[in-house]
């Protein structure tokens, strides 16, 4: 499969013919003629983009992309009948990356999906360790499919740990790794706040952690294999 694609388009028709020629094409597709079961399809799965219609049955496709965009990155497409200046707008102050006019063909459709996914691939560099899924060139983290919010230092710890797992780090190190210094500058109780709250946002139980391990009197590790670049 090239790829996993959520669409929202309430005409039955249209929304049937757009799932045949890109299943075709080799993508895999969930599709909906709503907002609320675009909804449950999202919670459920992991998607790499969003196509979606911007007048929707049970409300505004524009809501919905904003909704998402609060909390992942993931790609977003509008269909819309709506050509007028201000309505293209919108759509991208809403976070869409890209949109397609009605009525359309269906080949125009597939040559800017392809395009997506080609921009992705270029740009795509991260790294897999059980359910967490950091990508490095647009500095996003994702836990189980849902986008997890770093500060500047977890994301250098977290980038650090998963690009060496299993590797030991002293706190001196990871001092300097977060403040681009000699570690003795600094309080090493700052090493301590800084993983108890990444364990937070990634771990499932932070209270008996099942990535970042402490290696008491020594430092940390990141306990989990690794895949990607």
């Amino acid at each position: 499969m090239k790829g996993r694609i959520l669409l929202l388009e309430d005409d039955e028709s249209l929304r049937r013919g757009i799932c045949f020629k890109l299943e075709k094409e080799g993508y895999q597709i969930s599709a909906c003629p709503d907002i609320r079961e675009g909804m449950r399809l999202w919670n459920k799965n992991t998607f790499d983009l969003v196509i979606c219609d911007i007048t929707l049955e049970d409300g505004s496709g524009l809501d919905f992309c904003r909704d998402i965009r609060q909390r992942s990155n993931v790609r977003f497409m509008f269909l819309t009948a709506m050509d007028q200046e201000i309505d293209i707008v919108m759509g991208y102050e809403a976070g869409a990356d890209d949109y397609v006019v009605k009525p359309f063909s269906l080949a125009v459709l597939i040559s800017k999906v392809h395009a997506v996914f080609a921009r992705m691939d270029v740009k795509e560099e991260k790294i897999e360790s059980g359910k967490v899924c950091v990508h490095k060139t647009e500095m996003k983290v994702m836990v189980s499919g849902e986008e997890r919010s770093l500060t500047k230092n977890e994301w250098k710890l977290l980038l650090l740990f998963i690009s060496h797992p299993r590797q030991v780090f002293s706190k001196g190190q990871l001092l300097e790794q977060m403040f681009d210094m000699d570690g003795e500058f600094a309080d090493e109780n700052t090493v301590a706040v800084n993983i108890r709250r990444l364990r937070e946002k990634i771990e499932p139980d932070p209270s008996d952690p099942e990535y970042i391990k402490n290696i008491r009197g020594i430092g940390y590790l990141w306990d989990k294999e690794c895949t990607g670049n």
